[in-house]
């Protein structure tokens, strides 16, 4: 079958509505928005615009199943997980083809998403049946001190479009595992996705109500009364720091539980003593993944001024073999970015860097014709006033900026609000150590360009978040903890 016979099969068998309960419907207004291809700028497919009154009638639903779904057997919950990541398996190739679709990846990429996005179902079944507590006496010994964790309730998740997939299940996953009901909010960009998997999720014997989902054009509008309604206690949100921060003031009149992955300026670190060829490798990696679209990405290249110019050099070639196209073409490397919006940002920060002194050795251009793409760029001699060391990218620019001593790299690496992952390249253990001691990051990468894990927990700090996904933290942000206190009876 041919890339367009496939795509039009897939999009035809799509749901495209609300999930509410167990039910697909239209909006309540009835309207619906618009899903585009990035690389082409074509409408794939239309999908049911929610309105207030749908999160209201999502969030209906989540609390009535909330008592039942809290009382089902942590074995229960992990086997419905189990057989979604299954499922996810066996339709790999239609969620990697939508995703490719949606969000402009090539399909290479979205085949490990697949991969990488299942994996978190298959952790968070094994975690289900580890919620524990424990028993002690009291120092006194007048009574035992209980210590149990119960799900904390219906939850929102709000989700953003460059990792379709795993974003979902990444909170998905641990709230099913913790017993809580879910309202999902993914990105308008990219709502396809997430209609697919739930429909896999209610295939797989999922309740009704446990997770309903509700796309939507208009986010703070839709989602507005959820904040001031006293059933939801929970909220998960991924995306940028200044949303987050208004996310947060609304989360307070509740006083909801939170977890904040926000954004990231991450350094890329570069020491003389480093395998170059490992350090391009990783470069690549760490740069490139999803077109430079994620919050891991590496931000700054921070090189030792011995092997800056080895490591530019050999980063330019690397770039500029990468093939650009639409990502469900043979061969392709490098996709378009999300929209026009952020195609006009990666243009303005280089554009800045460059009349700032800066040279491309690669790319630094828009690539002309339809679609949203940007030439893999690498950009030496930045100055340190040039924007793009300060803001995310978030898109296929690597700026390199060079340094003398192991405390210079460090202070450069710190100074930035933004601490969520970080990333170096050295032999010295030492130097390993005081790196892991003294980066203001949430994760740190030695030697790879590869960070994320699902067994590992995925969260920064200062502005870059509250809160782990991931790992045996993550299903943690979804139970509370209860302490019973039992007098002991006199003898």
């Amino acid at each position: 079958m041919t890339t367009a016979l496939n795509e039009e099969r897939l999009l035809a068998s799509l749901p495209t509505g609300l999930l509410i309960g167990a039910e697909w419907r239209e909006s309540a207004s009835g309207r619906r928005f618009d899903v585009h291809d990035p690389a082409t700028g074509q409408i794939l497919t239309t999908v049911a615009d929610a309105a207030p009154a749908d999160a209201e009638a999502a969030l209906d639903a989540a609390a009535a199943a909330q008592r039942d779904w809290a009382a089902t057997s942590p074995r229960s919950r992990g086997e419905i997980l189990r057989r979604a990541f299954e499922a996810i398996h066996a339709r790999a190739d239609d969620f990697a083809l939508l995703m490719t679709l949606e969000m402009g990846k090539a399909l290479a990429e979205s085949r490990s998403e697949v991969a990488y996005g299942a994996e978190f179902l298959r952790w968070f079944s094994e975690e289900a049946v580890r919620i524990d507590g424990r028993y002690s006496t009291a120092p006194d010994g007048g009574s035992r001190l209980l210590v149990t964790k119960r799900p904390v309730g219906p939850a929102l998740l709000i989700t953003p479009w460059n990792f379709p997939l795993a974003m979902a299940t990444r909170k998905i996953g641990p709230a099913v595992a913790a017993g809580c009901t879910m309202i999902l909010k993914p990105a308008d960009l990219t709502p396809l996705t997430s209609l697919l998997l739930a429909q896999v999720f209610l295939d797989a014997g999922l309740p009704a109500g446990v997770l309903n989902v509700i796309p939507t054009s208009t986010a703070a509008l839709t989602t507005a009364p959820l904040f001031s309604d006293p059933r939801l206690r929970k909220l998960s949100f991924t995306g940028s720091t200044p949303v987050g921060q208004k996310l947060l003031q609304q989360a307070s009149t509740t006083v909801l539980r939170t977890s904040m992955e926000l954004g990231g300026n991450a350094p890329f670190l570069v020491f003389a003593d480093a395998d170059i060829d490992a350090a391009v490798d990783g470069a690549v990696a760490a740069k490139l993944r999803n077109i430079g679209e994620a919050c891991t990405a590496a931000n700054r290249f921070l090189v030792h001024e011995d092997v800056a110019e080895t490591f530019a050099a050999e980063l330019a070639k690397r770039f500029t073999a990468k093939a650009i196209g639409r990502g469900t073409e043979d061969g392709v490397d490098i996709g378009p970015l999300v929209d026009e919006r952020s195609r006009e940002k990666v243009r303005a920060l280089v554009d800045d860097a460059v009349d700032k002194g800066a040279t491309a050795l690669a790319g630094g251009a828009v690539v002309p014709g339809a679609g949203w793409f940007y030439q893999p760029t690498v950009l030496t001699g930045v100055s340190a006033s040039a924007r793009i060391l300060d803001e995310e990218i978030f898109g296929p620019v690597a700026p390199i900026v060079t340094f003398r001593t192991d405390d210079e790299a460090i202070e450069a690496a710190n100074g930035t609000p933004f601490g969520l992952a970080a990333y170096a390249f050295t032999r010295d253990l030492g130097r390993i150590i005081r790196l892991s001691e003294q980066l203001e990051t949430g994760m740190l990468a030695i030697n790879t360009g590869v960070i994320s894990n699902p067994a590992a927990p995925f969260g920064g700090v200062k502005q870059s978040g509250l809160g782990r996904e991931g790992g045996s933290e993550g299903i943690e942000e979804y139970l509370e903890t209860v302490y019973v206190n039992i007098a002991q009876p006199a003898a």
